[in-house]
């Protein structure tokens, strides 16, 4: 198979690659961060000739410390994958550990040493010096270590460049957001700025725009004389383990909403691109933003499972959200009374992410009687990746009786030799490349803090209260309710079910 379009026109540069990973001792660097450069690494994607890789973070410890604690995470994919011990010997090497503080010159100056004596051994005449910075850090740093990194350690070859990736929350509301967005502005371009959702990394979400505007069936079908509702919907069968203090500063909104399934509502009602460049993506994008109306307090309906505030860490009147359905409504001539159903929970019946997109019922239908349930296309981004539509076909038998069923491109079935990327890898990769299409831009960031901030203060004043729902449920009853006030249509009895390699 050939390269996406996308990346036709893409280069690869000569010259070596620094790859400097902030907050080198934390969960989300050695969970995702080195297992992503780690994959990278086996595939080739990087090379051992030509780059070199830094942890820096406070914690005192030595390269072989780093080296240790990493080894159990660079394990094998999900899918079967095998690791060689070898690719692993390979590639711990590479790392090398700083030690020092976020916001002292001695530490950043010693990092840029670092950096500069790799870059120098390498003497590379025929390339320039790339510095990619990684934050697997909390918000409240990013200033102080752009201020150091502006100031110490940026690429001081000709021709080479430094990026800086962010990963969220990107604030708590528009104020905070564009305060902090102000504060690395003022140190960055924004060409050098790659804020990370790692749900615009997920192989099905990119799928969207191939689906989208390859296939002429789905054209003339994706608009509002056709749909009835759109749904995104993100659960987790657990609670928040470890982290309840943490995410009680945040809620469930903040966590998911305004950044995952609000870039997903994007990529599902976007117009069609001029090209397949970033900024164009982008601009389609923040239209989509910028056409969505106030949230409606009757259209948002919240919860907290029992027992959250069992937690010694989270206050015991705490009416931060676990769970949230809100309405999102877009004023424009596709989508202008088509209701999008953002809906997230944590300690729900099932563990899922998917993009639902229900169909209006059949106009003078002579089959309604018989008729189980509306079509449907479904997304589903995780687990079991699929693309399915549920249609209504005649059930077998002599008898004229309909039934659900479904045309179905499940991707563990039809790829079975194809290894999908994890979203850390595909993102860093497209960092080192200069493509910020699946990057969130300044504006973009500006425009959902706008869609939710009034919202979000309203639940932190307690003007909106959540309800409580017990773990292990659907969640609060409400919220189906009010899916079905605003035109969904729930099926009973189809169940869809992965198909079975044993079946192929």
């Amino acid at each position: 198979m050939g390269e996406p379009a996308r990346l036709s026109d893409y280069q690869p540069e000569s010259g070596c690659l620094s790859i400097i990973v902030l907050g080198a001792s934390g969960d989300l660097a050695k969970k995702k961060t080195f297992p992503a450069l780690f994959h990278l690494h086996r595939q080739r994607f990087i090379e051992s000739h030509d780059v070199h890789i830094f942890g820096y973070a406070r914690t005192k410890m030595s390269d072989d410390d780093l080296r240790d604690r990493l080894r159990e995470y660079l394990t094998p994919r999900k899918d079967g994958e095998e690791t060689h011990v070898e690719d692993v010997s390979k590639f711990l090497p590479l790392i090398k550990y700083i030690s020092g503080p976020y916001d002292a010159d001695e530490g950043f100056q010693s990092l840029d040493e670092a950096i500069s004596a790799y870059e120098m051994s390498k003497d590379d005449k025929g390339g320039s010096s790339r510095r990619l910075f990684y934050f697997a850090l909390p918000p409240s740093v990013y200033p102080p270590v752009c201020k150091m990194i502006k100031r110490f350690c940026m690429n001081k070859s000709e021709g080479g460049w430094t990026r800086v990736v962010v990963e969220k929350p990107f604030g708590k509301d528009l104020e905070s957001s564009e305060a902090l967005s102000t504060q690395i502005g003022d140190l960055f371009n924004e060409s050098q700025i790659y804020r990370i959702d790692h749900y615009l990394g997920k192989e099905l979400v990119q799928n969207l725009l191939v689906l989208r505007f390859a296939n002429r069936l789905f054209m003339p079908l994706w608009n509002h004389d056709n749909i009835s509702t759109v749904q995104i919907v993100f659960k987790e069968d657990f609670g928040t383990e470890g982290r309840g203090g943490y995410f009680d500063e945040y809620g469930i909104i903040r966590d998911i909403l305004q950044n995952h399934l609000l870039q997903v509502l994007c990529l599902v009602a976007m117009e069609r691109p001029v090209s397949l460049k970033p900024e164009h993506i982008r601009d389609e994008k923040l239209k989509v933003l910028q056409s969505v109306i106030p949230i409606k307090d009757e259209e948002v309906v919240l919860g907290q499972y029992e027992g959250y505030t069992d937690d010694p860490t989270v206050p015991k009147d705490s009416n931060t959200p676990t769970f949230a359905t809100v309405v999102i409504r877009i004023h424009n001539e596709r989508w202008e009374g088509v209701p999008f159903i953002l809906k997230a929970g944590k300690s729900m019946k099932s563990r899922k992410a998917e993009i639902r997109v229900q169909f209006k019922d059949v106009a003078g239908d002579i089959f309604k009687p018989k008729r189980k349930g509306r079509n449907e296309f479904v997304i589903r981004l995780q687990p079991s990746e699929a693309i399915y539509m549920k249609l209504t076909v005649k059930e077998p038998g002599l008898e004229m009786k309909t039934t659900q069923s479904e045309l179905d491109l499940s991707y563990r079935q039809r790829y079975q030799d194809v290894i999908i990327p994890e979203a850390y890898e595909r993102l860093i990769l497209d960092t080192i490349r200069g493509d910020q299409q699946h990057f969130v831009r300044r504006d973009e960031l500006k425009a959902a803090w706008e869609i939710f901030t009034p919202l979000l203060h309203k639940i932190d004043n307690n003007e909106i209260h959540s309800l409580p729902y017990k773990p292990g449920s659907r969640g609060p009853d409400q919220a189906d309710t009010l899916a079905e006030k605003v035109g969904y249509v729930q099926t009973h009895g189809y169940v869809w079910t992965p198909p079975t390699l044993s079946a192929v």
